[in-house]
């Protein structure tokens, strides 16, 4: 299967991704992209949910992080009021 191919930009800025290449990816309607754009590069890349484990792993670090800095439920509550605009 070729990685290579060529496609054009629309009118309205809208790019096909060739069917042979969204094949391969299994990209499918409705998938979402990062874009970069350097030069006369443009990258597009997958934006994938990350799997289960991983936010397992994040909330077991930030409760880790937290309790090192002292933080209480309340402390972290008040915050999010606050930053939600609702004091």
């Amino acid at each position: 299967m070729n990685a290579l191919a060529t496609t054009r930009m629309s009118s309205k800025g809208q790019i096909v991704i060739p069917e042979a290449i969204r094949e391969r990816l299994n990209l499918q309607p409705g998938t979402q992209f990062v874009v970069v754009g350097e030069d006369d590069v443009v990258i597009l890349k997958v934006i994938s949910a990350p799997e289960i484990e991983s936010f397992d792993e994040l909330i077991q670090d930030a409760r880790q992080q937290a309790k090192q800095a002292g933080l209480k439920r309340k402390d972290i509550a008040d915050a999010v009021t606050k930053a939600r605009g609702h004091d």
